[in-house]
């Protein structure tokens, strides 16, 4: 929440979102944000969307041709959730005719990418390998609550 406040205070942007679970009003008034009850009804109105979900049935697959379809024309998507949220090929199509002007990511299906995987040389993308890592003051954290937590144990 404290780089979205950031955020908002230095770039006035006007956000949309969707989740499982509605902020309360008064945060969605403090940080500019519009909530949509369905993905497809909130990326007709957004110049880039962010995947950030979790993989399960109702995710996997949802960013289709027909959602895509409903996108403005030359918006971005970027994924950095799961590669099978995705349909590899409807991404591969809607960069291709123009309708997305870019895609991001670090997520691909399958992994690793074999040499053919289409996203390897579509138009207009930056990918780059998923890496689930953290910083090394992170590191060290976890590293300490380990040790914490073993020391009480014994």
């Amino acid at each position: 929440m404290t780089l979205a406040r950031k955020c908002h205070q230095v770039l006035q942007p006007t956000e949309q979102y969707t989740d499982r679970h509605r902020l309360p009003p008064e945060t969605e008034q403090e940080l500019g944000l519009t909530f949509h009850e369905k993905t497809q009804d909130m990326v007709p109105h957004c110049d880039v969307v962010t995947v950030n979900a979790p993989l399960h049935p109702e995710t996997q697959g949802m960013f289709n041709a027909d959602l895509l379809a409903t996108m403005k024309r030359g918006a971005s998507l970027s994924n950095s959730a799961r590669g099978l949220i995705e349909d590899r090929d409807a991404i591969v199509g809607a960069l291709e005719s123009g309708h997305l002007a870019g895609y991001s990511g670090d997520v691909w299906y399958p992994r690793p990418a074999p040499l053919d995987h289409p996203w390897r040389t579509m138009p207009h993308h930056g990918m780059t390998p998923h890496i689930s890592g953290s910083s090394l003051s992170a590191q060290a954290r976890y590293a300490a609550g380990t040790r914490e937590i073993l020391e009480c144990y014994y």
